[in-house]
């Protein structure tokens, strides 16, 4: 969002935003948070897709009660429909949601490309490099860039009347330079803080090689562990940590050990998680969740989220630990309109105080 002020001095408010991870089964749970999310004023709902709701199907209801929100799929993936699919669905959701959808791909991961969709996982870098491009061919009224062998090349016959954004959910330094070429977000998920210049860094090396007139920003996913006692949020870390390190094939523990440097920190949740379904914050795995996820009090939420922007974030989405009592959820996207609201009055008052060119 951009205030503008009568002079020349202008401000802007970092979009602050909630997303649901498939582990999230609960649709009445859903609706009603994304209908807070609306009323309260952040910036967008985002809806993950895996092996329980189509996101599609969902954020199509949910385009039709809500009223202003930004409605996101972060992500479908790269193998679970064709790009002519993905192409429809954008340009229909676009329609019904009168422009507030935007479109979130990914190369998903081997455990539910082959074990859900049925799918050898091979060549993920090429299968969602030409997704990307046949899916952008499309909802700009182009014709399919590759067509099966002597195929006439179609193309989607009813556009968008918005142009449809996407995000490239990534975590390869392959797949962030990807994003930087032929997306307008980069999605990661569980990525350290401390090292997001680093993702930027491969980001502008793909915007390099980019087409595209606007380079893509960095919207970034982050678990939220946020407790009314700091005991509390260190047990919905550890969660996170461990879920993640054990159930989500072996992406996420590799990223956070060998590429971050934490492997004490994954090898201590792992451990600790075991026994026990909800557990105490190791101490060797303090870094490691204060670096990926929002760990703290909700008093402490506008601190955090301001470090996640001056990291180098440029939107952030808070996402929502899954199966928790509604009203525990619903103190959360509280808590991020709260910071919302504080940073546009800050943004208010400097604005009416100031006149600069």
């Amino acid at each position: 969002m951009t205030l503008r002020t009568t002079g020349c001095l202008e401000r802007t408010t970092a979009p602050i935003g909630i997303a649901f991870t498939p582990f999230e089964s609960r649709v009445d749970v859903i609706v009603r948070l994304a209908q807070r999310a609306d009323a309260t004023g952040l910036d967008r709902v985002d809806l993950a897709e895996g092996w329980t709701h189509d996101s599609m199907v969902l954020l199509a209801e949910l385009a039709l009660r809500t009223s202003r929100i930004g409605l996101g799929t972060a992500v479908v993936s790269a193998w679970g429909r064709t790009p002519a699919t993905i192409a429809m669905g954008a340009a229909g959701l676009q329609r019904c949601s009168h422009g507030r959808f935007s479109l979130g791909i990914g190369a998903s991961s081997p455990a539910l490309t082959e074990g859900f969709h049925g799918l050898a996982w091979e060549q993920p870098l090429t299968r969602t490099r030409n997704t990307l491009r046949a899916v952008r061919s499309l909802l700009a009224g182009e014709r399919l860039p590759d067509p099966a062998p002597g195929a006439r090349p179609l193309r989607l016959a009813v556009l968008p009347d918005a142009p449809v954004p996407i995000t490239l959910a990534a975590l390869s330094p392959g797949s962030i330079r990807l994003a930087g070429e032929l997306a307008d977000a980069w999605g990661p998920f569980l990525w350290a803080r401390s090292r997001l210049q680093d993702g930027l860094g491969l980001l502008a090396d793909g915007r390099a090689r980019s087409e595209l007139q606007t380079p893509a920003i960095a919207s970034v996913a982050i678990p939220v562990a946020l407790g009314r006692e700091e005991a509390d949020a260190r047990r919905l870390a550890c969660w996170w940590l461990s879920t993640y390190a054990t159930r989500m094939g072996p992406l996420y523990p590799r990223m956070l050990a060998e590429r971050f440097g934490m492997a004490a920190g994954v090898r201590a949740v792992i451990d600790a998680a075991q026994d026990e379904r909800d557990v105490e914050l190791p101490a060797a795995a303090e870094k490691l969740a204060r670096e990926v996820t929002l760990m703290g009090r909700h008093d402490e939420a506008a601190d955090m989220i301001d470090a996640w922007f001056a990291a180098g974030a440029q939107s952030v989405h808070l996402v929502l630990p899954p199966g928790r009592r509604e009203e525990e959820l619903a103190e959360i996207v509280d808590t991020a309109a709260g910071v919302v609201a504080a940073r546009s009055h800050a943004i208010l008052g400097e604005s009416t105080g100031q006149r600069r060119c």
